[in-house]
């Protein structure tokens, strides 16, 4: 199982910085970030580090959307079986639903959601 946080809040900046502070070095890790970098990406440093796959999906709300981009990346994450994921979300307004999907069959099998992550505005 993966364990997986949802990081809500603040501008992009903030929420990368949150996630970078909680990285394991030695833990299989995957981030999706949602929308571009407010300039440049605290995560850029970590580019090209091999237990890492950071992964970027253009903004729009993950429910609305029909969730297709979030699933194909999140398939595609998943088979390389990381012990952790974040996914940041630049807009929490539907967050719940964002949860729903992510505790539905496939994902309540290989997912563990945890609390979310929030950032200060």
């Amino acid at each position: 199982m993966t364990l997986t946080s949802l990081v809500t809040g603040g501008s992009a900046r903030k929420r990368e910085t949150l996630i970078l502070g909680h990285l394991a070095s030695n833990q299989k890790t995957a981030i999706i970030l949602e929308g571009l970098p407010d300039g440049r990406s605290e995560l850029d440093v970590l580019t090209g580090k091999p237990l890492l796959t950071i992964v970027r999906i253009a903004p729009g709300c993950m429910c609305c959307t029909g969730n297709m981009i979030m699933r194909v990346h999140l398939n595609r994450i998943l088979r390389s079986k990381p012990a952790r994921l974040y996914i940041s979300v630049a807009n929490s307004e539907h967050i719940e639903q964002l949860r729903l999907f992510l505790a539905q069959t496939p994902y309540d099998t290989l997912l563990t959601l945890t609390d979310d992550m929030r950032c200060a505005a």
